[in-house]
């Protein structure tokens, strides 16, 4: 008996589709988005400039190979420009690996408080997610190594991960790469990279050079500010770039990110000048909020995580509906099993003093009905 509809493969419905932060406040208010990590600088000038070049041309194809970009990548970074495959944003890329590496009955190993997405690639090639419990917020390699079987095909790592904000020095990232098989890719997230300031941490390039089972995935759409083009690229083994050349879409980078994002790259002055914002404002956030009794996890990042106590009056829950009212939004993040905290973005001076300030008013008003 034939079924009464089409079917999608097992494990796609156990897809919970991945939410963004919200964006947007009852009441058309001005807002002060804090959910999304986008940065509060915007993106170059120079981006904002190649981007509009290419109004005249819009009825062109891009370069399906994003070779300019590529190379611009490459001369960035000191790379092969053979090695570097982009995609419509980084998750393309976690998708694209995961399509092509994991089948049914394989597994894929993350972190529990790691990137939605990779659960979400993981099932939609048929594969079994493995999730890792982590030690204080941060990856634990003898723990993942622990859940590595026959059946691993990947192991994602979000360095530094999100949205706890905290890394794996490299010589732990060494140590877990020294312990997986050979035959296991090691997928090093790097999406904050470029915000970390400590002098134990590596994005990962030197383990790519070095290995065959090595990819390390970057974006656009942070410390660049080019989210709204969806920018993400990866450093991989030539075996890898082939298998991602030959399953991604032909034209999966369009012709405005691929000139937006060369242009970003060359605009040095403003990528240090959204280092020093997120460096100075980050530690007065953890400062502030920490003098106001709640908890903050140390981050690297360009947002932090923010622990409430679970009782009725300040929980998370409480504190976000108040912020939303005051036209504040930030990151529930419920679904990263993180129910009792909220991800704040690194935003403005005005934004941050608004947050402490608004949040110093919830704590004394839970305080006063307690």
């Amino acid at each position: 008996m034939s079924a009464l509809r089409p079917s999608p493969r097992s494990g796609i419905l156990e897809i919970q589709a991945y939410v963004p932060g919200k964006s947007a406040v009852p009441g058309g208010r001005k807002i002060y988005k804090l959910s999304s990590n986008e940065t509060p600088l915007g993106p170059s000038p120079l981006a904002i400039e190649a981007y509009r070049g290419l109004a005249d041309a819009l009825e062109i194809y891009p370069d399906g190979s994003a070779t300019r970009l590529r190379e611009a990548i490459a001369t960035r970074y000191g790379l092969d420009p053979a090695r570097i495959v982009c995609g419509n944003g980084s998750d393309d890329i976690l998708h694209l690996l995961a399509a092509a590496y994991v089948g049914p009955g394989d597994e894929v190993v993350f972190t529990e408080h790691g990137f939605l997405v990779y659960r979400i690639a993981t099932l939609a090639a048929g594969g079994r997610p493995i999730v890792v419990a982590e030690t204080n917020y941060t990856a634990d390699v003898d723990a993942i190594l622990a859940h590595v079987t026959p059946r691993t095909k990947i192991v994602f790592l979000a360095n530094p991960n999100n949205p706890t904000g905290t890394y794996l020095p490299f010589d732990e990232v060494k140590r877990l790469h020294a312990g997986l098989p050979s035959d296991v890719i090691l997928v090093l997230d790097g999406a904050y990279a470029e915000y970390v300031r400590r002098n134990d941490y590596a994005e990962g390039l030197e383990l790519v050079a070095t290995s065959e089972n090595v990819v390390m995935t970057r974006t656009f759409s942070k410390i660049h500010g080019l989210a709204n083009l969806r920018i993400g690229w990866c450093y991989a083994p030539a075996d890898i770039c082939d298998v991602l050349n030959r399953t991604r879409g032909p034209f999966n980078l369009n012709g405005a990110a691929i000139e937006a994002g060369i242009a970003a790259l060359a605009d040095t002055a403003h990528l240090e000048k959204s280092v020093a914002h997120n460096s100075k404002w980050i530690a007065w956030l953890e400062h502030e909020l920490t003098a106001l009794g709640l908890s903050v996890t140390p981050s690297v990042g360009n947002f932090i995580l923010i622990h409430f106590p679970s009782v009725a009056g300040k929980s998370a829950a409480e504190a976000d509906a108040f912020l939303i009212a005051n036209g504040i939004v930030v990151r529930d993040v419920k679904s990263y099993g993180l129910p009792n905290s909220l991800r704040m973005t690194v935003g403005s001076e005005e934004a941050n003093r608004l947050v402490v300030e608004t949040l110093r008013a919830f704590l004394s008003k839970s305080a006063a009905h307690a």
